[in-house]
């Protein structure tokens, strides 16, 4: 297939990147295959270091060819490229020897991260593989421009390659891979339209509780918090689906961990990540939330993080303070 045609295809076909900043799939290849370079990369990430999702591990175990062929796909449209297959350690160990059999002799490698979630950040990525430091570089230049080595680096996630794959082949059906888990009966990754509902999700899985629940949507530790009136929206982000039970979660437990979640995750580069997620962790430990110091704290790391880690915490820890903890204590019903 012609370079112009795969990517007029999934432009045509309206492929976000599925891993989570739903960026359109046809710029960043354009961008990619419009840069001067002598040799190019391309990296199909499989870092799948939050909480709670599990859609990559699902494809990686059940769809691995298909994610291979789209990395083919991709070199070639994009001339003098080499491809890259980026896993986080776990899945390193288990796929590693199944995917280089499938690949054979395409010019494809599997590379283990060293670092942790924040190794999925696709400067992090570029960083890694050029055997530095797992930590972001400031953008621009983005890696399409000037990523690893310097070289024009096209990075999507694995959903997003085995798509691709899926379209070359004019078998796209516009779907996504959702990950349910929590306390639910049929908790697994599914792969269903794309347009669905938090609710619809949860309903045409059997995954719907018949006691009073709440959601996170979007990732196991970064996603927004909704409540069971609320689920008539898009699940978002890494199309995770967390379900709680009202009655059995402390939601101080669950603050506490995801504030340890992502204080393992920093990398200590800067100080509003460092210090906000810190402050976040004593806050809730001692169930003594300051409500203008939380403001202050959320307002400081959305807005002067260095990366998108930093920038992501507030929108969990607010939405379960604001939704869950402060109707508790103020006697009211959700």
């Amino acid at each position: 297939m012609a370079k112009k045609d795969l990517i007029q295809k999934l432009k045509q076909s309206n492929l976000l990147g599925r891993g989570g900043a739903a960026y359109p799939t046809h710029l960043k290849w354009q961008v990619v295959l419009d840069a001067r370079g002598s040799k190019k990369y391309i990296v199909a990430n499989g870092s799948e270091g939050e909480p709670n999702v599990h859609k990559d591990f699902f494809i990686l175990q059940h769809h691995a060819n298909v994610l291979v062929d789209g990395v083919k796909q991709a070199l070639a449209c994009i001339p003098g490229s080499v491809g890259i297959i980026y896993l986080n350690k776990k899945y390193y160990r288990r796929f590693k020897k199944p995917l280089e059999k499938i690949i054979a002799k395409a010019p494809i490698t599997v590379f283990e991260e060293k670092g942790g979630y924040l190794s999925g950040e696709e400067t992090v990525v570029c960083e890694e593989i050029e055997g530095k430091l797992a930590r972001p570089r400031i953008r621009p230049p983005f890696p399409g421009q000037k990523g690893i080595h310097g070289y024009p680096t096209l990075i999507n996630n694995i959903e997003t390659f085995y798509c691709v794959s899926k379209i070359a082949h004019d078998d796209y059906q516009q779907t996504r891979f959702y990950t349910i888990s929590g306390d639910v009966k049929k908790s697994g990754v599914h792969e269903m339209a794309l347009d669905l509902t938090i609710k619809e999700v949860l309903e045409k899985t059997g995954s719907w509780p018949k006691k009073d629940f709440f959601v996170q949507a979007g990732g196991g530790a970064s996603g927004e918090i909704f409540l069971s009136d609320e689920l008539d929206r898009p699940v978002g982000g890494s199309g995770a689906i967390v379900v709680y039970d009202q009655k059995k979660t402390d939601p101080y437990l669950l603050l506490y961990r995801w504030a340890k979640f992502f204080m393992e995750a920093n990398c200590d580069k800067c100080t509003p990540c460092r210090e906000g997620v810190y402050r976040l962790a004593e806050m809730v430990h001692k169930r003594m939330i300051d409500q203008a110091v939380l403001n202050d704290l959320f307002l400081v790391m959305e807005n002067t993080s260095f990366c998108a880690l930093g920038k992501s915490v507030p929108g969990p820890f607010r939405s379960l303070i604001y939704k869950i903890i402060t109707p508790q204590k103020n006697g009211q019903k959700n």
